[in-house]
């Protein structure tokens, strides 16, 4: 069972979900799921398809912005408008949560959102954006 971390009312992000984490998620009022992770990145790991045909099944919108390495500006755009149309909490994952943390905080940078701010929202979920976003 993953760890849906909570950074804002609208988000949280959570280390690799499995496709029996989606009713749960669902339970908990989230509306989107946005996989952050590439198909095929660790043997062990489900796949998009399962994760998303789980997500729909259980009643949530599902998105897959796959990201290597650091964000490209597509993807972050790409996360940031389905954040903001999402009407609801929106669960975000990869295998740990930081790409997925890091992409939202680059989009809500970009939008107006003070460095201070974000920094302060990922240390208490668990990950340090000081590094990523700039000063």
């Amino acid at each position: 069972m993953s760890d849906f971390r909570f950074v804002t009312e609208s988000l949280s992000v959570s280390p690799q979900v499995d496709p029996a984490d989606m009713a749960r998620a669902a339970a908990q009022g989230f509306v989107l799921v946005i996989n952050n992770r590439p198909d095929g990145e660790d043997p062990g790991q489900p796949s998009s398809a399962s994760v998303e045909a789980a997500a729909r099944a259980a009643g949530m919108d599902y998105l897959h912005v796959p990201v290597r390495g650091g964000p490209t500006p597509d993807q972050v755009e790409i996360m940031r408008a389905a954040f903001e149309a999402a009407g609801g909490p929106v669960l975000a994952f990869c295998r740990s949560g930081t790409r997925s943390i890091v992409t939202w905080s680059i989009g809500q940078a970009l939008a107006g959102v003070d460095r201070e701010t974000l920094v302060a929202q990922g240390y208490a979920a668990g990950y340090d954006l000081s590094g990523v976003l700039p000063a």
